[in-house]
């Protein structure tokens, strides 16, 4: 099964954006950005044990899936294309990012979103996956999940196995000293999110050489399932340009 979805390919399109879903998301969760977003050709990133890839494993080591899916993107990368991560997603898209640029690749900019710097990871996300009672708690917390749905025994039965294995994926993640990315790294959050702060998002201007901006907007750690940032990624990534430079 591909690592990634186009669900409307767009061979004309001057740039690609590559979706990266969060703990628990799959790529549907950005299936109508390809509607937001006219001027890109949006893939979004698959996850094993879950939707189309329902069947398979789920991934048990972030680093290594990230790599996996860096050689599944590298040849999207024949045009200016961006990386964006939402919460777990933001530490997926920043390690495939780490992966590209070792390989040679360059990206045009890498949005990490409602999440903190990698090397700031809570060790909270592995307790968070322990049991089920505690990944219910922290889907509470986080918003974004109807209250009915996570009561609903085939929720619990079909859905929160691999929402239980992400957290615990992203509590084992450690971030590795390396070298600094040269793509420029926008840093967005929402300004009541529960569980990041400013000053944790902040901390991401540390992953990089290149330009970095930070974005705090109006709502919690979901805030993109009701307002989509694309004006904040059309304009950013007009700002850098068409043409990817290190």
């Amino acid at each position: 099964m591909s690592w990634t979805e186009c669900s409307e390919p767009r061979p004309f399109a001057a740039k690609r954006l590559v979706c990266f879903p969060h703990a628990g998301g799959s790529s549907y969760f950005f299936r109508d950005w390809r509607k937001g977003l006219p001027e890109f050709e949006v893939h979004a990133v698959c996850y094993p044990g879950r939707a189309d890839r329902f069947g398979e494993p789920t991934a048990t080591d972030l680093v290594a899936m990230a790599g996996e899916i860096a050689e599944a993107v590298k040849p999207l990368t024949d045009r200016p294309t961006a990386l964006f991560g939402h919460s777990m997603g933001a530490v997926v898209a920043y390690e495939t990012a780490r992966a590209l640029e070792a390989e040679g690749a360059v990206l045009s900019q890498l949005f990490v979103s409602g999440a903190r710097a990698g090397h700031l990871v809570r060790r909270d996300a592995w307790a968070a996956g322990e049991n089920e009672e505690s990944v219910i708690a922290a889907l509470q917390q986080l918003g974004g999940t109807d209250t009915e749905l996570l009561d609903h025994p085939m929720f619990r039965e079909l859905i929160l196995p691999y929402v239980q294995a992400d957290f615990r994926m992203l509590g084992s993640y450690e971030h590795r000293p390396g070298a600094l990315l040269g793509c420029p790294v926008t840093a967005v959050a929402g300004a009541s999110d529960p569980r990041v702060t400013a000053e944790q998002v902040a901390q991401w201007a540390q992953v990089t050489e290149g330009p970095f901006r930070q974005r705090m907007v109006p709502g919690g750690h979901f805030y993109l399932a009701d307002s989509p940032p694309y004006e904040l990624v059309r304009e950013v990534c007009a700002e850098r340009g068409e043409t990817p430079s290190r």
